[in-house]
């Protein structure tokens, strides 16, 4: 009997589990579709390809220095309109549903408030991910034009667009945490001043030490700790060289935004189940 008992609920569990699944790839499916319905992603990556483009050009002008232009100008503008991505269209996941009130048929339906932003979350990052894919092909026949054939360059930028890529990650998770309790303008702020402080994270530990106030050096410090240190994922210039980073590198870099994303995410959770829509 305790084995017949103990198979029912183990087989329960495994139902709920796969249920869990299919639900949360539902939302991530359409979510995906609502973004690309969206035709600012299609501009975003048309002028992307367009600023790649015109690095050629800018690059024939700058003494020989044409493929390090276009990593450079590649890279950088992938990155920035990732971010644009990441943050304007990551606030607005759940305030669009909230706004339009279509998450009351969403949630009557037998779906968590976790399953629904975990995702959203997976669709905006699968979005990300075709945009982000997109550029990097823009970036590396854009060296293919300059250097007339196969350029080694071009397998040395893949990893710093793996870096990107997380980068984006960790911003998609921030941007729905905000979101899952406040307003887009202001989701949309914070997520801005975690993007641009935690580029400068190794500077707060700085500047917690060089600061003689104990108030002062105990906040510098906690941001610096609970703020993610995104200039980790910052190797464009190093790429733009010729340099790609250790698998080693990759992987705690890697480990760290998984660990990071979770703990977003399961905060974002809990604050999201005690939100009320009325």
């Amino acid at each position: 009997m305790d084995t017949t008992a103990s198979l029912t609920q183990s087989h329960t569990r495994t139902e709920a589990r796969s249920g869990r699944f299919w639900r949360i790839t539902a939302i991530a499916r359409n979510a995906f579709r609502e973004a690309v319905r969206d035709r600012v992603l299609y501009n975003l990556v048309l002028f992307v390809l367009l600023l790649t483009a015109a690095s050629i050009f800018i690059g024939e002008l700058s003494g020989g220095q044409e493929r390090k232009v276009i990593v450079d100008l590649g890279l950088s503008a992938m990155l920035l309109f990732g971010v644009f991505i990441a943050i304007f269209v990551g606030v607005g996941l759940v305030y669009k549903e909230i706004e339009r009130r279509t998450i009351y048929a969403v949630f009557s339906k037998p779906v968590g408030r976790g399953e629904f932003l975990v995702g959203k979350y997976f669709g905006l990052c699968l979005t990300l991910l075709v945009n982000v894919l997109v550029m990097a092909v823009g970036v590396s026949l854009a060296l293919v034009y300059v250097s007339r054939g196969w350029d080694p360059l071009i397998l040395k930028i893949w990893p710093a667009v793996l870096l990107i890529y997380m980068e984006l990650m960790l911003l998609t998770a921030i941007a729905l945490l905000f979101s899952s309790f406040s307003s887009p303008a202001l989701s949309a702020l914070l997520t801005f001043l975690v993007f641009i402080i935690g580029h400068f994270s190794a500077d707060l530990k700085s500047l917690a030490v060089s600061l003689g106030s104990t108030g002062a050096r105990w906040l510098f410090t906690s941001l610096y700790y609970l703020l993610p240190n995104l200039a980790n994922y910052s190797f464009i210039t190093p790429a733009a060289h010729g340099h790609a980073p250790s698998p080693s590198f990759v992987f705690a870099t890697a480990l760290y935004a998984l660990v990071y994303i979770v703990v977003i995410l399961t905060v974002a959770t809990l604050v999201f189940n005690r939100r009320n829509f009325k």
